[in-house]
């Protein structure tokens, strides 16, 4: 589905504008989001000149015409996506303030850069070259944080290190991951997922016949989950996000997502077999205001002598270990890593000289 400008009228402004990440209207308000993490809000003369209620009715009824959905108290939210946008709006009679439109970009891009993530403190060099030799040993990841930190954004970056001849599944409701655009000439198939006729449940268990090697799963958020477990336990490797503030508690949030405690009891040891690497993204605002993003938190789970252990190796953004653990480190020669001495002994010394490259 493709909306052109006349679908958005004055909001056009802001969605052509390369810079502007999300636009958020709450009934009295624009509050827009750039790609400097920075926040701000419309002049208050431009929606009173423009963001009329005439011109909120007509969008809403626009983007229910292109779904074909009905927008009314009895059908409160209103969810549309082009390639590159997603469309969310709530109806007034749930939001007390008035209607509620969210416009979130997520064009077919990998915002992230070696480059960029080193001269913004994203993350020190050994860092990121520990990551991407985790992805290059086959590891299963999950990006945490809360929302808007952008963990998908992270996903998409080092989901490039996968090499090309490895069939990747990506399953989502809203199509954000666009493994098949940023990586191409990969093997991939992209599935798109529907609460009623393809749950993600569903999916999981269709991904299992497809031969995959990584399934993807934009957000772990429910019981989708434990297919999810499965299928890594199987051999499958994959990357999903979820929300949580601290990657210790990233076992915990995945069993409050199971349906019943008996569950929840007998898989707490398939994570710890099953998951490998927690990153937590944060946001942080600096002395001069602006915002930045960068990764606070990273651990290995470790389950080894019928113990289940988390290996803490950045907190604050600082690293921790001077040497990888056993089993990572076992990992990574199974997966041809060549240099994993050199990295060591850099983890040891916490120094990469600036000729160090990372390497797709």
């Amino acid at each position: 589905m493709q909306l052109g400008k006349e679908y958005f009228g004055p909001l056009w402004k802001f969605i052509s504008d390369e810079k502007i990440t999300d636009i958020d209207y709450n009934g009295k308000q624009i509050w827009l989001t750039n790609t400097d993490n920075e926040r701000f809000e419309v002049e208050k003369d431009f929606l009173e000149q423009y963001i009329t209620p005439q011109f909120i009715e007509q969008f809403t009824q626009r983007i229910a015409n292109v779904v074909s959905r009905q927008f009314n108290k009895s059908n409160p939210e209103l969810e549309a996506e082009t390639p590159e946008l997603r469309i969310t709006i709530i109806h007034e009679s749930v939001s007390r303030q008035g209607r509620s439109i969210c416009i979130r970009k997520t064009p077919p891009v990998i915002r992230l850069t070696e480059e960029k993530m080193i001269e913004s403190n994203y993350c020190t060099k050994e860092i990121l070259k520990l990551l991407v030799n985790c992805v290059k040993g086959k590891m299963n990841f999950s990006f945490a944080g809360e929302p808007g930190v952008g963990k998908t954004e992270c996903l998409k970056f080092f989901s490039q290190f996968i090499p090309a001849n490895e069939r990747v599944i990506t399953i989502e409701d809203t199509l954000e991951l666009r493994y098949p655009t940023t990586n191409p000439n990969k093997d991939c198939v992209e599935m798109k997922v529907d609460e009623k006729l393809f749950t993600y449940s569903d999916a999981l268990k269709a991904s299992l016949r497809l031969n995959p090697k990584w399934i993807m799963l934009s957000e772990a958020r429910s019981k989708e989950v434990k297919y999810l477990l499965e299928s890594w336990s199987t051999g499958v490797r994959g990357m999903t996000t979820l929300h949580t503030s601290d990657v210790r508690n990233i076992p915990d949030r995945i069993l409050n997502m199971l349906e019943n405690r008996m569950d929840a009891d007998r898989m707490e040891n398939d994570i710890y077999q099953a998951l490998d690497v927690g990153i937590l993204i944060r946001k942080k605002q600096r002395e001069d205001g602006e915002m930045y993003r960068y990764i606070d938190q990273i651990c290995f789970f470790i389950r080894e002598n019928g113990e289940n252990k988390i290996e803490m190796v950045v907190k604050n953004g600082q690293l921790l270990l001077d040497k990888l653990p056993k089993q990572v480190e076992e990992r990574m020669k199974r997966a041809g890593i060549s240099d994993i001495d050199v990295l060591n002994s850099r983890l040891s010394n916490n120094s990469f000289s600036s000729e160090d490259t990372i390497g797709v």
